[in-house]
């Protein structure tokens, strides 16, 4: 027990050391970036007219308090990391006075929803398919499979995006190509609603799943293929054992941790891929409010969204280390 408690303490502090960095790194970019979200500001509410000097020096004051930019880098960092803490980045730019926690939080459903339930199918389907591939190297439909996966692995995901979006938007019309969800449906747990959301979400869900199908399938492929010259796998196929059992008791299940790690950091990181197809199917997720925010210069909104980021990925890090020594006997409490 104490043995795991030291190895809990460890990945704890590297999970600390992870989150600090990021957040420092986010915190500098965001500040030397050209961009003066105060002066933004300022312009966009002194660009209707003429205004009292001393009111626009009063304004700019005060917008440097609320945006936590006043006074010297060092104190700036620290008032910021008060406010990674307490959960409050103040108010966003582009949705003056939302707090960014409040529209974070409306695009943060949509994002996670999205991503995770397409991660996991195209973690079943790829190691499925990588698995049988690696396994059964004569079948021809495996092969074909193969062949398949790995021409869809180098094609960029706005590719494979708006590839879609043209066959089902306009030559054969049949699936919603934008938003979320139909636009004069309100949220609620209703079919009307949820069966909206299902259908708007299938051609952004697919892009995600063909896109990262292909790394599961050659990764498991990679594995399976190297885990059938065992010897124990070896003795089974030599003592009868039907190949349905060793490929499923032998083969596959000593494969798959290297793949649940992947899949918790996969699950962790589900920020990044949201970027470009919620962009291409304008998706109400993370990934459109961080292109937003980057354009609007919301310098808080993009402060906001990159320092979740970097915590979610950390803390699915930092969950699969404690787990796998449980699930993996073979790691060292050390």
């Amino acid at each position: 027990m104490n043995g795991f408690l030291i190895y809990a303490g460890k990945r704890f502090l590297q999970f600390l050391f992870v989150v600090v960095t990021g957040v420092t790194l986010a915190f500098l970019i965001a500040h030397f970036s050209p961009v003066d979200p105060v002066e933004q500001t300022v312009s966009l509410l002194t660009s209707f007219g003429s205004t009292d000097p001393q009111a626009v020096e009063i304004l700019r004051q005060s917008l440097r308090e609320l945006y936590g930019t006043g006074g010297p880098l060092i104190d700036q960092y620290f008032t910021f990391w008060g406010r990674v803490l307490t959960g409050d980045f103040g108010p966003s730019l582009s949705s003056f006075p939302t707090p960014v926690m409040i529209v974070i939080g409306r695009a943060l459903p949509w994002t996670v929803g999205l991503l995770t339930l397409a991660t996991i199918i195209a973690w079943i389907i790829g190691n499925l398919l990588g698995a049988l591939a690696g396994y059964f190297r004569n079948s021809r439909l495996l092969k074909l499979a193969g062949i398949v996966i790995m021409a869809l692995q180098p094609i960029p995901t706005y590719i494979i995006g708006l590839s879609l979006v043209i066959l089902f938007g306009f030559i054969w019309p049949i699936l919603p190509i934008s938003d979320g969800a139909q636009v004069n449906l309100a949220p609620a747990f209703s079919w009307a609603f949820i069966s909206s959301v299902i259908e708007h979400g299938i051609l952004p869900a697919l892009t995600l799943v063909l896109v990262g199908i292909g790394g599961w399938f050659i990764s498991m492929r990679s594995l399976v293929s190297n885990i059938v010259t065992d010897d124990h796998v070896v003795y089974a196929e030599l003592g009868g054992v039907r190949s349905s059992r060793i490929f499923s008791h032998y083969v596959a299940r000593n494969a798959m941790l290297p793949q649940v790690t992947g899949l918790a950091l996969s699950l962790g990181n589900v920020f990044g891929g949201a970027v470009i197809v919620e962009f291409v199917f304008n998706y109400p997720g993370i990934g459109k409010l961080l292109i937003s925010g980057i354009y609007s210069g919301d310098y808080s909104l993009v402060l906001g969204v990159t320092t979740i980021a970097i915590i979610a990925v950390a803390a699915a890090v930092f969950v699969i280390d404690i787990i796998y020594p449980l699930i993996d006997p073979r790691v060292k409490l050390g």
